[in-house]
């Protein structure tokens, strides 16, 4: 377990991290006392690691939502401690009003805004690019490329941000946050942990600030010009250079390799890319005809590079980069995570190097994959989010006057997709659903008369629901808000919030329920188990058709969550007599449409079946079956 290592290692031991559990060894040795979050991949492991350590030592906590986070965070920095605030890049807009405010104003002890991009979207809806933020609120970013130097651009954020007395980004990536690396520990720092904020001492934001935050970045530029952080390797006269900025390095280095190039290519990584050590920068473009760009996301380090050749050389470089068109993502340009074939071939034609990408040609690449049966995006079996999809779609159909969806981020984003039943109209960010549902309901005056209903999960109903409700309710709209309470962050790994009552290490403390909240400020609230389909797909029925914001809370613990408790499982099974197979007319409902990954088909008796293995025992299969042939054993 990687967390052990971090936290019982001893300085001088080489132990094997991943990225984020090296950021958070990173934060100890550098002293933070002070760690928060909202839980977002490809960053929660943070959290969970700095949580193991003695909470007289650190504090953590999964906060509400990543504004809140950073806030708590600053807080402490204006109490002279040292204090990390974790977020995905998503978070960043979360937490960007503020972040632009008290930059202006400063901090005093070292405030590190750990931001994880997640090129590809693993994880995510989109890919980012949290560096023209942190530009735009004037904020210097650190920018790792190995898991180790992940722990060590830690270490010197925290050492910048009290030297310029004011934030640091360290950004990490998924291949960063996610991979594994040796990593030699270091001595965590001897500090004074006590909390000391002056009377009379203000962090103050105003507009006449503007220019001490601009002063802050000028400090660190120069500051970072010489923090031994940008490095080049290969030969100082090569005509051709490859521009790196994090984990494309280690791609760029291996295309090298793989072309034999050492001698004829120089690596030049830059590890901070705001502000951009400019002197470096000029000092290796100087003799260089070729520079090549790699970096994920967006072309920043290419814009910003190209900006101080304008300013400062006279000599021609031809660039090649994704502006160019000659550098693109696995998506294509400004898309995509960078990889090693992408370098490859771009060094390759400028180079005039002939190399053939190992493996199957394109033409047999189509033939294998026409030969894959298609793996469709599939929620977990027992997930109460199937049923309640399920009856949502039915109510919408009895119904009859198409109602419109309006989805939110969670795992139950799938409800855009087959498993999902196809049922979501529009899908954008945290609590969005909401508000726009509250919008949609005012058109009636304009013509539309389909109404609206929303989906959004417990955690996220915390996180960025309230507003939404609250405007709707005041502004008279009219919608059915149906809150998906599975009891967990469950999309970023089952951390806990405040519908659970727990803390980030598992202590009981306030419990704040989803039904007091929206009752308090006047709006109906009911809630159902959504594994009683058929009453559920009536209740919601009845809302909507009741004027005003309503709200229905379906609540079933996560599947994965209540497998882990090792309960008696109830025992769900086809009676293959009474299956009528494909004479039946429901097109194999089961297995065709319902989908849960425990429903079946047996090819051999042309019958539906269940795969006991995989089945979480919820029932709901048997409720729907029409010939009443699946079976379940036992009490719920």
């Amino acid at each position: 377990m990687g967390w052990k290592d971090v936290i019982e290692g001893r300085p001088g031991d080489k132990v094997l991290l991943n990225g984020n559990e090296a950021t958070a060894r990173g934060a100890i040795e550098a002293g933070v006392c002070f760690a928060s979050s909202y839980p977002g991949s490809p960053t929660t492991e943070i959290i969970e690691t700095l949580d193991k350590v003695n909470s007289s030592e650190i504090y953590t906590e999964w906060s509400v939502n990543e504004i809140v986070a950073l806030e708590g965070a600053a807080a402490a920095s204006f109490a002279g401690l040292r204090a990390m605030c974790v977020m995905k890049s998503d978070g960043l807009n979360v937490a960007f009003d503020f972040l632009t405010s008290m930059n202006l104003g400063g901090c005093k002890g070292g405030l590190v805004v750990a931001v994880a991009d997640d090129p590809q979207g693993h994880s995510s809806v989109k890919e980012y690019d949290a560096r023209y933020l942190a530009k735009a609120a004037m904020v210097p970013v650190l920018e790792p490329s190995t898991v180790e130097e992940a722990k060590e651009m830690a270490i010197k954020a925290f050492a910048l941000s009290e030297r310029i007395k004011g934030p640091v980004i360290l950004r990490s990536v998924t291949r960063i946050s996610h991979s594994r690396g040796l990593v030699v520990l270091g001595e965590p720092l001897e500090k004074n942990r006590k909390a000391y904020f002056p009377s009379g001492e203000c962090f103050l934001t105003k507009t006449v600030f503007h220019m001490k935050a601009r002063d802050r970045t000028g400090k660190a530029a120069v500051v970072l010009e010489e923090c031994g952080l940008n490095f080049a390797e290969g030969p100082e006269q090569a005509d051709t250079a490859i521009f790196c900025s994090g984990t494309s390095l280690l791609y760029a280095r291996e295309a090298v390799n793989i072309l034999g190039l050492k001698d004829e290519i120089k690596l030049v990584r830059v590890g901070t890319t705001f502000p951009l050590p400019e002197n470096f920068i000029i000092s290796h473009l100087g003799g260089v005809s070729n520079v090549i760009f790699a970096e994920e996301v967006r072309p920043f380090l290419e814009e910003g590079v190209m900006l101080l050749y304008a300013r400062n050389c006279d000599h021609k470089v031809r660039f090649y980069g994704k502006i160019s068109g000659d550098i693109s993502g696995a998506r294509g340009p400004s898309c995509g995570e960078m990889n090693v074939d992408i370098i490859l071939k771009a060094l390759a034609k400028i180079k005039g190097t002939q190399y053939d990408t190992p493996g199957y040609q394109p033409d047999q690449i189509a033939e294998i994959k026409a030969l894959i049966p298609p793996r469709e995006y599939a929620m977990c079996p027992g997930c109460p989010h199937r049923a309640s999809f399920w009856a949502v779609k039915t109510a919408i159909a009895v119904d009859g006057r198409d109602c419109i969806v309006a989805g939110d981020i969670g795992c139950y984003c799938l409800g855009a997709w087959d498993t999902g039943f196809n049922i979501f109209d529009t899908l954008h960010c945290m609590g969005a659903g909401p508000s726009i549902a509250g919008g949609l309901s005012k058109l009636g005056r304009f013509g539309l008369e389909r109404p609206a209903l929303t989906f959004v999960g417990d955690s996220t109903f915390y996180h960025a629901v309230i507003p939404g409700l609250i405007n709707g309710h005041y502004s008279g709209s009219n919608f059915l808000c149906i809150v998906l309470d599975n009891g967990v962050t469950a999309m970023t790994g089952h951390q806990p919030h405040p519908g659970t009552g727990l803390t980030v290490d598992g202590v009981t403390l306030n419990k704040v329920l989803i039904e007091d909240i929206v009752r308090g400020f006047g709006v109906t609230c009911e809630i159902a188990d959504p594994f009683e389909n058929k009453s559920v797909t009536e209740k919601i029925c009845e809302m909507l058709r009741e004027p005003g914001v309503k709200v229905l809370v379906l609540r079933r613990e996560c599947a994965l969550v209540a497998g882990r408790k090792k309960r008696q499982k109830r025992r769900v099974y086809v009676d293959q007599s009474l299956c009528r197979g494909d004479t039946c007319g429901c097109s194999r409902f089961c297995t065709s449409v319902w989908g849960c990954p425990g429903n079946i088909w047996d090819q051999e008796a042309g019958k539906a079946a269940i795969d006991e293995a995989v089945c979480a025992g919820c029932g709901v299969c048997a409720s729907l079956c029409p010939a009443g042939a699946i079976v379940v054993e036992g009490e719920a």
